[in-house]
């Protein structure tokens, strides 16, 4: 009998639909912060599907995104995100807080076949979680342009025939006290009788068209660079 495969020690498993009562607390506390710092702009909020668990892609421009996402989206189905521990457990409250917030699952990007990956993204969608992720694998260079995606996002999708969520985030690069951030919810993406590339490049137009043009607002920008570097 083949011996399982060994959880990272990251791994932060039980994963699930429900929200944590941490998670509660966070946006109890967090929520009216974060609208005190920044203004959003949020549009698409009826395209959330509210009768099925999902797989959320995003742009991916600075910090502030999976915080921002964490808000706007409901806190049921509990959002998990995909990341790297290598250096995320070395910090320690980084690491708390994305551990008791926002869900997590680990990514060991040494492995480029990482089974452990599939078994926890397969594990939150069956039990009715939203895995998110950003497709660009790293911070986009600059304001309203989208990196070539990566493939995974759209496996999982596929053999947990769940729908892709697509969302454009705009005014994350640069932040500063009460820069507006306008978040952008496209319809779902079906995954039925699609095949990898065709959802991946389905995915990328999707998130490319849903970032309006893009110019830096004028005006004081108190606090930049502690916020742009926050986290």
């Amino acid at each position: 009998m083949a011996a399982a495969i060994r959880q990272p020690p990251a791994d932060l498993l039980p994963v699930q639909r429900q929200a944590t009562p941490m998670y509660w607390l966070a946006r109890v506390v967090l929520t009216p912060a974060m609208h005190l710092l920044f203004r959003f702009e949020v549009t698409g909020r009826e395209h959330i599907p509210t009768g099925t668990n999902f797989v959320l892609i995003a742009n991916h421009l600075n910090w502030l995104d999976s915080f921002t996402l964490l808000m706007v989206f409901p806190a049921e189905p509990r959002v998990h995100f995909l990341g790297d521990t290598t250096v995320l457990v070395t910090r320690k409250f980084q690491w708390w807080v994305v551990r008791q917030v926002g869900g997590f699952i680990p990514v060991d990007k040494q492995r480029r076949a990482d089974q452990n990956l599939f078994q926890h993204v397969d594990r939150c969608l069956q039990r009715g979680g939203v895995v998110a992720l950003y497709p660009e694998a790293q911070y986009g260079p600059r304001e309203g342009e989208v990196l070539p995606f990566k493939k995974g996002f759209a496996h999982f999708a596929i053999d947990n025939h769940v729908p892709v969520v697509p969302v454009g985030l705009s005014g994350t690069k640069d932040i500063w006290l009460r820069k507006t951030i306008k978040v952008a919810i496209g319809r779902p993406i079906p995954s039925a009788g699609r095949t990898v590339d065709d959802l991946v490049a389905l995915g990328h137009d999707q998130v490319a068209a849903l970032l309006p043009p893009y110019t830096e607002p004028g005006g004081t920008r108190l606090l930049r660079r502690f916020l742009t570097t926050l986290f």
